[in-house]
């Protein structure tokens, strides 16, 4: 049965229940009816309270009726010169494709927490993979987050909803065989000098399209990565700083990598002399074949096309990072070094992401450690006494052994 409306004064608000079994409530402000639905009384009643004394506490007209695609829109504005253009660029996308069609419409003042998790829900339910909406989530919460600090919103709606657990993306790499077939099948080519030095240097994609000739230093054989290649939406060559502040940094290099360089360095003068007057001057080590900047989808596709080409994995450029990773710590290189190298922000970062390959190496340290500590008369007396008892006795295949353990004796308890 339809429930009779409260009657109270403007301020006071009212609550009454709706036809369809929903209810609703309403108060004035500066002569505007604002008005809630829910399903229960007490959400009426929650947001009446809180309604009424917002308004208690100057609550103006204009920041109720802000729709979140309204306020989203201003905050790409606000935001624009304080993000790197891939990331406003991405945030863009993600608000138009997947926000704005979904959650335009909805009053910032009135986003709810369960209205968010049913969003996520739903696009969960159409397809979309749990990895976008995890960012979905992470951006949204950043801009109401604002929302909150500049009085739009009294509290951060997304901040109680739990988005889907994103799936970490697999990390491939190429073993030593791979690599070798990679660069040697690369030989010659404009591709040769960027593999090899992604290899070489477990550089980011972007860093090294960014490299200069000027941070190459011949005669020391070093490299400094001060920035990186940037392309707004619009396709506007731009630089950034690394992602870190240790991203920042000079790398050495071995000789094989500075041959390697020449050779690209005299085939790119070769390739300026060929463009004549349609080459650009940028300065970069690594250029289209008229001297602009490389684009990184075609990167991909190149490099794709030579793996596939030569029956290699196909996998992500940015792997060819993890590829150099597992290459250094496999090879005992110190973990302090790899992160340099990849200019992660510390050390503890290159361990997790790459702690996987370290178990691996625990017997071969396991021996330098022995070799280290163990005093020489210790050893031989150990080689004359335990391995004669190992021959004998010994649990592995080995030459003139056998593979019988030694006998254990029961220690009877006193």
């Amino acid at each position: 049965m339809k429930e009779m409306a409260q009657i109270r004064g403007k301020k006071e608000g009212s609550i009454h229940q709706r036809k369809n079994g929903s209810w609703r409530a309403q108060v004035v402000l500066e002569g505007r009816r604002l008005s809630f639905s829910a399903k229960s009384r007490r959400e009426c009643q929650d947001w009446l309270k809180k309604t009424i004394g917002q308004i208690d506490n100057g609550l103006q007209l204009a920041s109720t009726t802000v729709t979140l695609g309204d306020y989203l829109r201003n905050w790409l504005a606000i935001t624009k010169t304080s993000k790197s253009p891939s990331t406003w660029s991405h945030y863009e996308q993600l608000i138009r494709t997947y926000v704005q069609p979904h959650l335009g419409k909805f009053r910032l003042h009135d986003l709810r927490p369960d209205q968010i998790q049913l969003y996520y829900n739903r696009l969960l339910d159409a397809g979309v993979s749990e990895n976008v909406i995890h960012k979905i989530h992470t951006m949204l919460h950043s801009a109401l987050e604002q929302a909150v600090k500049t009085g739009l919103a009294d509290r951060n709606a997304v901040h109680a909803a739990i988005p889907p657990k994103p799936h970490p993306r697999e990390m491939l790499f190429l073993d030593e065989a791979q690599v070798s077939q990679m660069l040697v099948a690369a030989r010659g080519s404009r591709m040769e000098a960027i593999l090899h030095l992604a290899v070489a240097t477990g550089m980011r994609q972007m860093e090294l399209l960014g490299l200069r000739w000027t941070d190459l230093d011949w005669v020391k054989q070093t490299l400094r990565i001060d920035r990186q290649l940037l392309r707004s939406s619009r396709g506007e060559v731009k630089y950034s700083l690394p992602k870190t502040k240790q991203g920042r940094r000079t790398i050495a290099l071995g000789d094989q990598t500075i041959a390697v360089l020449h050779r690209w360095y005299d085939l790119q003068n070769e390739q300026r002399k060929s463009a004549g007057e349609n080459w650009k001057e940028y300065g970069l080590i690594f250029t289209s074949k008229v001297g602009t900047p490389i684009y990184f989808r075609n990167l991909l596709r190149d490099f794709q096309l030579l793996l596939r080409n030569n029956g290699l994995p196909v996998i992500r450029f940015h792997d060819l990072r993890h590829t150099a990773a597992s290459l250094m710590l496999n090879h005992g290189i110190p973990l302090i070094i790899v992160s340099r190298r990849l200019g992660h922000a510390k050390p503890s970062i290159t361990l997790d992401v790459y702690g996987h390959l370290i178990p691996s190496m625990q017997a071969e340290a396991a021996q330098k450690i022995d070799e280290l500590i163990t005093p020489v008369e210790i050893i031989a007396e150990l080689d004359r006494t335990v391995g004669a008892n190992v021959k004998e006795n010994c649990i592995i295949t080995a030459p003139n052994c056998t593979t019988t353990a030694p006998e254990l004796h029961k220690v009877e308890p006193k």
